[in-house]
């Protein structure tokens, strides 16, 4: 099919396309989640929820594969690299929980609330989760095993924070030679509206496509 997109219409093969669903956890779309707890503007939250949660009902109907990629960590942090790691001084949790001892063993770590889908998006028993410890879906994961052995060459983006794991992974989606698309109004930065905007230049210009979910919702659905 051909989708019109950003900054030109891109040809994908439906049948070697998959949704993958970034970090859509109460540590990012959730109040009193991480990013609540750091002070970001999470109200763009539940509409990123519900577009979401429309792209995904019609990639299930047209049987696309769906990812979802959760952050966590082992509550004793034993696979977040220690402070010998950049990721031990950077990535949001890790830097909460280190600063405020309260917190330790709350915010995204495996079995909390914190680390849960958000209710609205629980994913179903056929979809693939990949449980990551650093803000790129494909590092040190399964994820590109998963997706070659189904075939996959195009990848649609949605999910929180645009311009952190969902570019990230993104990226990485490109120098693995898969076709990424991300999905604008499925997603949300975590920062001013500045932000989300230069994704979407880095992506347009460098690294892939954009496309509203209205075009991707009525090209799925033929």
């Amino acid at each position: 099919m051909i989708l019109e997109a950003r900054p030109e219409p891109v040809e994908v093969a439906l049948e070697k396309s998959a949704i993958v669903v970034v970090d859509m956890q109460n540590a990012f779309a959730s109040k009193n989640g991480m990013l609540d707890i750091a002070g970001a503007d999470i109200s763009g939250a539940p509409r990123v929820v519900n577009v979401i949660s429309q792209v995904l009902t019609a990639a299930r109907l047209a049987r696309m594969p769906v990812v979802y990629l959760q952050m966590g960590y082992k509550a004793d942090l034993s696979d977040s690299g220690g402070p010998e790691s950049p990721n031990w001084h950077k990535e949001l949790g890790i830097r909460l929980m280190n600063c405020r001892p309260e917190l330790k063993g709350k915010l995204v770590t495996e079995g909390t609330w914190d680390f849960a889908i958000v209710d609205e998006l629980a994913p179903e028993p056929s979809d693939i989760v990949i449980v990551k410890t650093r803000y790129s879906g494909f590092a040190r994961t399964a994820l590109d095993t998963e997706l070659q052995a189904r075939g996959i060459r195009y990848l649609f983006f949605t999910g929180i924070a645009t311009n952190v794991c969902v570019e990230s992974t993104l990226r990485d989606a490109f120098f693995l030679d898969y076709w990424p698309i991300l999905i604008p109004d499925a997603t949300m930065a975590a920062g001013p509206p500045a932000v989300q905007e230069a994704t979407l230049f880095n992506i347009e210009s460098y690294f892939g496509w954009t496309v509203q979910s209205a075009e991707f919702l009525a090209k799925a659905a033929r």
